[in-house]
């Protein structure tokens, strides 16, 4: 199965862009994945292609027309695609919904641009997930639909080599990776630890996995906190065992 992505934007120039390069690059060319672009400026109905408008009740910047939008929505069969649109009012995407993500047959991005869009488009069509990349304000959602797609290629079979090549990775288990190190041994009188020149595979996997969290804690108190509440949380079959005598 080709995972399919659809991106629509006003600037279709954009993709694949860095994606067409590298291991993106390589497993479109192998037809592991594959990306269309539909111009949003190709459905307006007037004679100059309108996309925006003013904001209702005053404001700077403009805002992408709902109207507009659903038309280019409409023309790109889901496919049983989820559709993602880039804007900074949405969740943030975590490295698990992108595992689900890659793991589907594709997704359908819609590109924001100026202030946004009129909100009324996702009220008709309540199965739009909104998405943001991260607390920032990016010009246009390009950037970040490039990113999201970029973090979803590298999961699909083959495309990385080994199949466990991501799982030790920052955010798969709700901790950052453990710091890593190669040749030359010694660089400014700094020296690779001794652990991970042991040969000791167990003593290795202790000491990154003690890192990984240590590290967490100190630079990511949010996902430590998150870690930390996972750890805790009773196991579901002794959530029932303990259920049981008041059923």
């Amino acid at each position: 199965m080709t995972f399919s992505a659809t991106i629509l934007t006003l600037y279709p120039e954009m993709f694949p862009g860095p994606l067409g390069v590298s291991l993106a690059g390589r497993a479109m060319a192998e037809g592991k994945w594959a990306c269309e672009t539909l111009q949003i400026r190709d459905f307006a109905t007037d004679k100059h292609r309108t996309v925006d408008d003013t904001p209702a009740g005053g404001g700077a910047g403009m805002v992408l027309k709902c109207d507009v939008l659903a038309q280019a929505l409409d023309s790109a069969p889901s496919a049983g695609r989820p559709i993602l649109a880039m804007t900074p009012r949405g969740k943030p995407i975590t490295q698990a919904r992108i595992r689900e993500l890659a793991q589907g047959p594709g997704v359908i991005i819609l590109c924001g641009r100026f202030e946004g869009f009129d909100e009324r488009l996702f009220e008709a069509r309540p199965e739009i997930e909104q998405v943001s990349l991260a607390d920032i304000v990016l010009s246009g959602g390009e950037m970040a639909a490039l990113t999201i797609l970029d973090a979803c290629i590298r999961l699909l079979p083959g495309v990385m080599g080994a199949a466990s090549s991501g799982d030790d990775e920052s955010f798969e288990q709700s901790l950052i990776e453990y710091p890593h190190y190669t040749r030359p041994q010694q660089w400014e009188g700094r020296t690779i630890p001794e652990v991970l020149r042991s040969g000791d595979h167990a003593k290795i996997a202790a000491w990154r996995k003690a890192r990984s969290e240590e590290d967490t804690r100190s630079r990511r108190p949010d996902l430590w906190e998150r870690y930390e509440g996972a750890r805790v949380q009773p196991a579901s079959g002794a959530r029932r065992k303990d259920k049981e005598p008041d059923q």
